[in-house]
Parts: C-alpha cells; structure tokens; sequence
C-alpha cells in the first residue's frame, strides 16, 4: 500500500468509525479520522499508533470542518483523498407527534447536513477539479435500512436517511455529468453491536407519559433483546473495505440483520399489509 492512499472517515470515536479506522490503517492506508473531543483522539491515537491521524472537530461546526480538511490538504499534498468515509451520525428515536423540532432539526443538522458540508470540502481532493494529477477517490455514506424501511418511532431517523440516499444518487450522477470518475456508495446495515444500539430505552424516556407509553416499553425490550442478535461490526466493515478496494464497486450495499424479515418483506409488501403486521407484532 502506497502512502499516498489517504481517508478521512467521520466519527471514528466508536463502532462503526472506530472498527473501519482500525482495520483501514492496519491494511495500510493512512487514516484521518474526526474524533469531538481531545482525550478521544489522544485515546485513539494510543489504540491505532500507526497510519492514524485524529482531528478533533464536529461535523456541524463549519469551521472546525474547513479548518480540519485544510490541514489534510497540506498534509497529503500533491496527493488526493482515496476516500470519504461519512460514518458520524446520530439516532433521534421517539414519536414524531411529540418529538421537539429541535431534536428533528438536530438529526438533520449531523446526518445530511453536516454530511454534506463535508463532502462539498472534500470533492477538490476526491479530483472533483479539472486536472486533479491523481485518480478519482470514492465517497462512501453510510447510511442505513432506515434509509428505505421506516419503522415507528424512528422517524426522524429514518428521513435523515431516506435524504441521504436521495443525495447520494443526485450527488453520484452529477458528478457523472462532469466526467470526474468519483464513485458515491451507500452502504445500508441493519441494527449493529455499537454503543448507539444501548441507549434506545433512555432515549425514549421522555415520551413514557404519553399515549405511546405502553407500545414504547414494548419496542424499548424489544430493542434490548435486539442488542445480543445485531450485526457484528465486521460484518459492516468488511463491506466498507469492499466498497473502497472493488473496481467495479455498487451503488448500494445492503446489509440487513435478516434478508427475509428485515429487508424484502418491508420492501414488497403493500404498504397496508406490512402497516398491519407491525401493528400486530407492536401492540402484543
């Protein structure tokens, strides 16, 4: 592996960011990884001590985004960027009647359009430029199956996601349009064994007293339940170094926790059919 294979992956605190900046740099790409607070990146920076830079900023401040793909442009010149990784994201569950807009926004603010803010900075390494004097990179989002299948009380989750793969193909044929030869992937995993998964039954605390309490506490243990069956990390990772190493790579990589149940019957049945049987399995 050449030192001029560089990444920049998102949100690399934790599971999935954490999991992809460790097998990445392992297989020896050099790794940039955004990390929101110091002792994080000095506690990765100790965990991965080889072909990892940290950079400490939020996808949602503007300028600490700009500040941080500035000091990757110096670091990796004359070279581009092999890749955009945007991993960072939120889970914003609850019941979209009762859900404050600022949490709604907020969603919004780190999984479209922190996202995208990134992505625009980022496109003159990837060679969206006219004579970039390296290959074209790759711009790999992951997103979800939230970002085809909405289930209750993930609302804001799953529109966040369902934008992000609209983006995605709107940004994947523009850039078509002008000849670049960057490749814009979608990579969609079910429920996952990161910290994200834990936090289901606090974050729903707040809608307890509402009418949907007792359905929530039925979702809540079902969620818990969920934790022990959900998708190993490598199973996601594994698909990421696909994506970023196959030359002819797909658009979309699903990676459902079950094909069956979770993947084509939500996406064949008549929207009242699949209505019904979630009702059902909710209400027990």
């Amino acid at each position: 592996m050449a030192i001029k294979d560089y990444l920049l992956i998102t949100g690399v605190s934790t599971g999935i960011g954490y999991a992809a900046a460790a097998d990445l740099a392992g297989a020896g790409y050099h790794v940039f990884g955004s990390v929101r607070s110091q002792a994080d990146a000095d506690r990765l920076q100790r965990e991965i001590p080889a072909n990892f830079t940290p950079l400490v900023f939020d996808v949602t401040d503007e300028v600490g985004v700009e500040t941080a793909v500035a000091t990757i442009t110096q670091t990796i010149q004359p070279y581009g960027l092999t890749a955009l990784i945007n991993n960072a994201g939120i889970s914003t569950p609850g019941p979209l009647q009762h859900m404050p807009l600022d949490e709604f926004r907020y969603q919004f603010e780190v999984n479209l359009f922190g996202l995208l803010h990134i992505t625009q900075q980022c496109l003159p390494l990837l060679g969206a430029r006219p004579s970039p004097g390296h290959p074209p990179g790759r711009i790999i989002n992951i997103s979800s199956v939230s970002g085809q299948i909405a289930y209750p009380f993930m609302g804001a989750y799953a529109a966040s996601k369902h934008a992000l793969e609209a983006m995605s193909d709107s940004l994947r044929r523009e850039l078509l349009l002008l000849g670049y030869g960057i490749e814009v992937i979608l990579i969609e995993p079910g429920t996952v064994q990161t910290p994200i998964v834990g936090k289901f039954g606090e974050q729903i605390a707040q809608y307890m007293a509402t009418g949907y309490g007792p359905i929530l506490q039925n979702v809540a243990q079902e969620a818990a339940e969920r934790e022990d069956k959900a998708l190993p990390v490598t199973a996601v990772t594994r698909i990421i170094r696909q994506s970023l190493e196959s030359k002819r790579p797909h658009t979309r990589y699903p990676i459902p926790r079950q094909w069956l149940t979770g993947w084509l019957l939500p996406r064949w049945l008549p929207d009242r059919w699949f209505d019904r049987l979630i009702r059902r399995k909710l209400e027990k």
